[in-house]
């Protein structure tokens, strides 16, 4: 008797037929870039094919319909603000450019659109940091406690604009704990925290940070988020989280975590999972491709099959519409 393996890959047919990565438009999440003061969209240079949405305008309302008859129905939503401060205190401005695109969204498209918010402060403050700054001993540090409180309120700021889920990505100790915390307080039981838990200090995020004028002004985060070099660490991280009242939990970047991402799903097979497919490895797609050295579309799908492989539930990425228009044509380069 010999064993022959390659049967099951003797056609397509065949090779759909006993895939264990099957790409669902239902279970991407598309993120959308709110631009203040903003009336109608503008390109994003950091990230090409992406656009910066008036938080109120038709133009936004028209990118989630577009996503929604592809079969992407659900949404990220970051901002930047012109009004920056130690703080970060513009994020939970009631009238803010995340809430009030929450409130477009909902007026237009009622619920069906499922409305994720990422809540952090790097994008609101004068320092680009995630958390609020203070000096100990001459030295700069990041206070976790006092940026916990900042935090708390944005997330009800966000409830009360009716988003689904709120996506703390700051990486301080306790978060999850903190905004549960806040939004049973002021009875929004019912909206869910997707937490980052295992983030990592990427070099992937650059260009993320110049879509939304992000970068630290001083120093590095790292001592907020997670080292590159330790695996394991993202157990206890997502434990933490989880035992805190995370609904889903996130590992950040995804492509070159995908040990990490399986990982997780093995220790906590119960618990949804997302994998963050950032900015920095849908650059290098389009680096690909616009060189000539891969077909885009080929690429793409390869990388988001292997996230989904690898155990991810759920997959944040950039190329989610890109991804879905192709699975509707039905094309299947494998």
């Amino acid at each position: 008797m010999r064993i022959r393996p390659r049967r099951l890959r003797a056609g397509r047919t065949v090779r759909r037929l006993v895939s264990q990565a099957i790409l669902d438009p239902g279970h991407l999440i598309l993120p959308v870039f709110i631009g203040e003061g903003l009336q109608g969209r503008e390109p994003i240079e950091s990230l090409p094919g992406h656009y910066r949405y008036g938080p109120g305008s038709p133009e936004l309302v028209d990118y989630i319909s577009e996503a929604m008859e592809l079969g992407v129905n659900s949404f990220l939503l970051f901002s930047s603000t012109r009004l920056k401060d130690r703080m970060g205190t513009p994020a939970y401005n009631r009238k803010g450019p995340v809430q009030e695109a929450v409130r477009t969204i909902r007026r237009e498209l009622g619920w069906e659109p499922l409305v994720f918010t990422d809540l952090c402060i790097c994008s609101y403050t004068d320092h680009g940091h995630c958390g609020v700054p203070r000096e100990v001993n001459g030295r700069i540090v990041i206070d976790n406690d006092e940026t916990l409180r900042v935090y708390s309120r944005i997330a009800v700021s966000h409830a009360e604009a009716g988003t689904d889920f709120i996506a703390p990505s700051g990486m301080m100790d306790g978060q999850v704990a903190a905004i549960r915390e806040a939004l049973d307080k002021e009875g929004y039981t019912g909206v869910g925290i997707m937490a980052y838990s295992a983030k990592y200090a990427s070099a992937f995020y650059g260009p993320f940070r110049g879509a939304l004028d992000s970068a630290p002004r001083f120093g590095d985060r790292r001592t907020y988020q997670m080292d590159p070099r330790r695996g394991m660490e993202a157990l206890r991280e997502v434990e933490l989280d989880l035992e805190e009242g995370a609904d889903i939990v996130m590992v950040k970047p995804a492509l070159a975590y995908l040990d990490v991402i399986r990982l997780v799903k093995d220790r906590f097979p119960w618990a949804p999972l997302a994998a963050y497919n950032v900015s920095g490895e849908y650059a290098m797609v389009r680096l690909m491709s616009e060189a000539g050295l891969a077909d885009y579309r080929v690429l793409m799908m390869e990388i988001l099959h292997s996230i989904i492989r690898a155990g991810a539930d759920i997959v944040i990425t950039y190329h989610a519409l890109e991804a879905a228009s192709l699975a509707r044509e039905g094309f299947d380069p494998f």
